[in-house]
């Protein structure tokens, strides 16, 4: 090779390694800068299942950075000083496409933090919980990304029908709930030819239906049983649950609505389950339930009369009314833009804290876009302390305020079932940061 050949080659190779650097170089100040945001906002803490990155492994090829599908949309995942980082920990909802990818295996995915602990029933590989033939999939075994309910719940019906648990004049299995666990395990169980019976509290959905008008839910191609391959990605909620009632109506799926658990015992080797409307046998019980359980309210004098909701299906019945969102979570800040949005309503978000800690910053975005219309009031440090006919009485700064109100919506969470765990005997553990 003569000298203007390697000089070539050596020209090819500082350019190579320029770019690289220089891409490095981006991606650590782009990183760093949204770290700083988000430390500044106080988003430190994710809200679920989220990576753990341990550096001794991460050589910062930025392949899960890259993977992450919520990416394109906010920074979760970043490069600093060379190691992956996981730089917005709020926006992280649980994808666990970081860890697939990772070829150094330095990725862990885990539940709760130091700080903030999570609560999940202790569960077997298999979904199993410590009472033999319960059984726990979806939000409330900590998974309440779209695409990981419906995969949990199709691998908790198999270890059930693998299981093989049968008895005359009983259920192979009740499913209960129907959201996107419980769907996909009461696919499966159609599948298998089990004798099941799925029941739901509410509507088809689960939470998806609670969403408000119009919502679009981040989905990921997915496979579910009898159905197949499913190609959605950002749609509606109600383009996603016409979709589940087509499949549930084509396939003849047996859910029972408006039904909900009040007891579940086991007695002579099977369970017996009382709802609301019937009681049922079963081998095995499958809770494909929500972690929200029943929703938190305020304690005040007032939250009886029936302008107080807890959740927002549509805006548009709120339109040319006053409207007080109480809450600091996504739901709350969703509920007060949306309405905001309609641009002839008067909308309060009170928010007992100093910060929306706990929303995604697309959420923190819209209320401040909004706010800066004057479309909407924010009152942090706020807590109502008295609800009546025509107004809301409120505390801030340590001072009474009034104002007119036609509607209070309550977003506040909820209370998880542990109380209804408990009396089925399924032991709960709190996770930080483990898995």
């Amino acid at each position: 090779m003569d000298f203007w050949s390697l000089v070539l080659y050596g020209v090819l190779i500082f350019a190579f390694v320029a770019v690289y650097l220089g891409r490095q170089h981006r991606m650590h100040v782009r990183s760093l800068n949204a770290q700083k945001d988000t430390i500044a906002a106080g988003m430190t803490e994710p809200a679920s299942l989220h990576p753990i990155i341990d550096a001794s492994r991460c050589l910062g090829c930025g392949t899960c950075v890259k993977a992450c599908p919520e990416q394109p949309h906010h920074e979760v995942l970043g490069l600093i000083n060379g190691k992956a980082v996981l730089v917005g920990p709020s926006d992280c909802i649980g994808h666990g496409a970081c860890k697939t990818v990772c070829p150094f295996d330095a990725i862990t995915l885990v539940f709760g933090t130091e700080r903030r602990g999570l609560d999940i029933p202790l569960l077997k590989p298999s979904f199993e919980s410590n009472v033999p033939g319960i059984y726990v999939a979806g939000e409330l075994g900590g998974m309440g990304l779209i695409k990981n309910a419906l995969m949990q719940g199709q691998q908790a019906l198999e270890s059930i029908a693998k299981a093989g648990i049968k008895r005359p004049g009983a259920l192979d299995v009740l499913i209960i709930g129907a959201g996107p666990a419980g769907l996909a395990a009461t696919l499966t169980a159609q599948k298998l030819a089990l004798n099941y019976q799925t029941i739901e509290q509410d509507s088809l959905g689960g939470a998806v239906f609670q969403y408000p008008r119009g919502k679009l839910v981040m989905t990921a191609p997915v496979d579910l049983p009898i159905v197949g391959k499913v190609h959605f990605r950002n749609t509606s909620k109600e383009q996603l649950l016409k979709f589940w009632t087509d499949a549930c109506t084509r396939n003849k799926l047996k859910i029972l609505y408006q039904e909900r658990v009040e007891k579940i015992e086991a007695k002579d080797g099977v369970f017996h389950i009382t709802a609301t409307k019937k009681s049922y046998t079963a081998c095995t019980v499958l809770l494909a339930i929500g972690r929200r359980g029943t929703p938190r309210k305020l304690g005040v004098p007032g939250e009886e009369l029936s302008k107080v909701v807890y959740r927002l299906i549509d805006p548009e019945q709120y339109r040319g009314k006053e409207v007080v969102v109480v809450g600091g979570g996504d739901s709350a800040l969703e509920a007060a833009a949306s309405i905001a949005e309609l641009g002839d309503t008067t909308v309060t978000l009170s928010y007992r804290g100093d910060a929306f800690q706990r929303a995604k910053q697309r959420n923190r975005q819209r209320v401040d876009d909004a706010a800066a219309k004057g479309q909407l009031k924010i009152l942090l440090g706020s807590q109502i302390s008295e609800i009546r006919g025509n107004e809301v009485s409120m505390k801030l700064a340590g001072k009474e305020l009034k104002m007119n109100n036609d509607a209070v919506i309550v977003s506040a969470g909820g209370i998880l079932p542990n109380d209804f765990l408990k009396s089925i005997g399924i032991q709960v553990e709190t996770k930080y940061g483990t898995v």
